[in-house]
């Protein structure tokens, strides 16, 4: 399969240095035809590789927590765009052999293969092997008409063209189904721009959305004839309220041994001359005026650093058991400090390099922050870690894994 591969890329990239130009209005638009199929047949030969890894372990035995985040570091996608991928790969290695067959051929593209997988399901679960089968043949053609979103409205009422006696009743099945898929495919994601800001996305699934359609709505209204908010900036707003609300109330569970909290990093020298610019241990720039302001309603922990960025001093909170170390390791390695983790340091515990019961000390520098999936595979595998010269941790990989064993280092946390 590799050396066929290699071959089709190599015709592929012949055809990049073709003239398109050239070509003949018939002959442009079959091109475009050809190579639209020819990328869904590399998605079913994607989907069944993808099927394969996950279903050897290899991800795992690799170092990731899922298949999902291997993906991601080899592929470079997105954590949902893996996520749909391996489900699609699943469900048409399990169950959807005429959907899968439909996108081999070069049919229908991936994103309409998901919805006629999603929809067959539902048919089979309601009406049987038989009707299932005929609701392939009728969505596949109907995907050369429709795109995906018009094919899935569709598809709510294919019962009624492929078993009528059963229709009302997989209507009900149907709605069942779509909570169920709303359940899969929720996620929330938060994206640190370039610029300092942070980019909130996802899909909510109904019940969600209600309960955040409840809690911002009555504080998304005008505050008065002035008020210049676009309904955006409102609602942006109301959301920053409800976290404020949230952390003043004290009943959010402990972050990482300690309460919820914001973590402002300073200069040592810009906090002499009173300038106050400081970063939040997610890594966001703050103005001097944020800084303030924030001073004013919120619990703020000063970490002090020097010149070349060792740790000065670690604020500590009254009346709270606080931890200095570990407020010192969340400032240095910013989340789990295993290569390709993005995983925050609230999600983290604190690991010994050299484990305190063969004599390890309780310190920065014998100490290094891992999420728990990264944490036991320290633990149980060939991986080794120590602190590069500059400071943040490097991790050895396994001869096996890598004969050179070039030491590899966390991206995801690092701040520009």
């Amino acid at each position: 399969m590799v050396e066929e591969l290699t071959q089709a890329d190599d015709a592929i990239a012949a055809c990049l240095d073709a003239p398109a130009w050239a070509l003949r209005e018939h002959e442009l638009i079959a091109a475009l035809d050809a190579a639209h199929r020819l990328q869904q047949r590399l998605a079913a030969v994607t989907l069944t590789l993808i099927r394969e890894v996950d279903g050897r372990g290899t991800p795992r035995a690799q170092g990731a927590s899922c298949t999902a985040v291997w993906l991601r570091e080899r592929l470079r996608l997105t954590i949902p765009a893996a996520r749909r991928l391996i489900d699609l790969a699943s469900t048409l290695d399990t169950g959807n052999p005429g959907v899968r067959q439909a996108l081999a051929d070069g049919a229908i593209s991936l994103d309409q293969a998901r919805v006629i997988a999603d929809t067959v399901d539902t048919v089979n679960r309601s009406a049987g092997s038989e009707a299932a089968d005929k609701a392939v043949s009728l969505l596949t053609n109907w995907a050369g008409q429709f795109d995906p979103n018009h094919l899935r409205k569709l598809g709510t009422r294919i019962l009624d063209h492929v078993a009528p006696d059963l229709a009302d009743a997989a209507a009900r099945a149907a709605l069942e189904a779509e909570a169920r898929r709303a359940t899969r495919d929720r996620h929330l994601t938060l994206s640190e721009q370039t610029d300092g800001r942070l980019r909130l996305t996802g899909t909510l699934d109904a019940e969600t959305a209600g309960l955040l359609r409840a809690t911002i709505d009555p504080l998304t209204a005008p505050s008065g004839p002035d008020d210049s908010r676009s309904p955006g900036q409102r609602r942006h707003d109301a959301l920053a309220e409800v976290c404020r609300l949230t952390l003043r109330a004290g009943e959010l569970p402990d972050s990482g041994g300690d309460p919820a909290q914001i973590i402002v990093t300073t200069n040592y020298d810009g906090l002499t001359r009173q300038l106050f610019t400081g970063t939040l241990d997610i890594g966001l720039q703050l103005t001097p005026d944020t800084v303030r302001r924030l001073a004013c309603d919120a619990t703020i922990l000063p970490a002090v650093l020097g010149s070349t960025g060792q740790i000065l001093d670690v604020g500590r909170q009254r009346r709270l058991i606080t931890g200095p170390l570990r407020r010192a390791l969340v400032l240095r390695d910013r989340g789990c400090a295993f290569p390709g983790c993005d995983r925050p340091p609230r999600w983290c515990d604190a690991h010994h390099i050299r484990h305190w019961a063969d004599g390890g000390t309780t310190n920065l520098t014998n100490t290094v922050l891992l999420c728990g999936h990264h944490h036991r595979h320290l633990h149980h595998s060939d991986w080794s870690v120590q602190l590069g010269d500059d400071g943040p941790p490097e991790f050895t990989p396994p001869a096996w894994l890598d004969p050179e064993q070039i030491p590899r280092r966390n991206h995801y946390h690092r701040r520009t």
